[in-house]
């Protein structure tokens, strides 16, 4: 009996990839994002040292994968909460919000591999693409909330953007990781996005 599993380099081109995801993915809940090598990742797929080089140049070339399917999964998260602002801007608004800390609780490996791998983004072009689609996703959001204030008055988009998404992601990372890792408060994350954003969205004049 053959009691040393083998290395299966038979994968089929697109399954390789997918397979090596998939380990980082394992690997990184376990140990965090550099908490493991290279080869222990080819390990984990069950393929050989040699094989990930089909794909990555080296272990940070893999991270950036996985945060870049990260960052669109993310995106499409909080696409499907906005629904197009329907049934109304102000509900729809805070759905894209919640969303957000859905995807850090739900999805901590990949939330990890987006904004805790210290990655250059702009050294990995789909990343950057990848990341800049998530924030157009929801500065879309932002855009149609902020023209529900009348217009003269109307703070900056980009502003208002970059604003909600630190809120979000700090309260996410703070009090919504699903990894074990967040600080525990008597209100949950989603309560204290909701009170924050009353706070400070109206105090810019938008209607929530």
């Amino acid at each position: 009996m053959n009691w040393h599993k083998k290395p299966r380099d038979s994968y089929h081109h697109g399954n390789l990839r997918k397979a090596l995801i998939d380990a980082a993915l394992d690997l990184i809940r376990s140990k965090g994002t550099g908490g493991f090598t290279f080869a222990e990742a080819a390990r984990h797929a069950g393929v050989s040292p040699a094989a990930p080089y089909r794909h990555y140049k080296d272990r940070e070339a893999l991270v950036a994968d996985v945060a870049g399917q990260g960052y669109k999964a993310f995106s499409a998260a909080m696409d499907k909460a906005w629904n197009d602002g329907k049934p109304d801007v102000a509900a729809s608004f805070k759905r894209t919000g919640e969303a957000y800390l859905l995807f850090a609780r739900d999805q901590p490996a990949y939330y990890s591999a987006m904004f805790e791998s210290g990655l250059n983004i702009a050294t990995y072009p789909e990343l950057r693409t990848a990341a800049d689609e998530a924030f157009d996703t929801l500065k879309v959001a932002v855009t149609a909330l902020v023209a529900t204030a009348p217009e003269g008055s109307r703070p900056p988009v980009l502003m208002v953007s970059l604003h909600v998404w630190a809120v979000c992601h700090g309260i996410a990372s703070l009090f919504g990781r699903g990894d074990g890792a967040a600080f525990k408060q008597p209100i949950s994350p989603q309560e204290l996005l909701e009170s924050h954003m009353l706070v400070y969205l109206r105090g810019l004049g938008l209607k929530v």
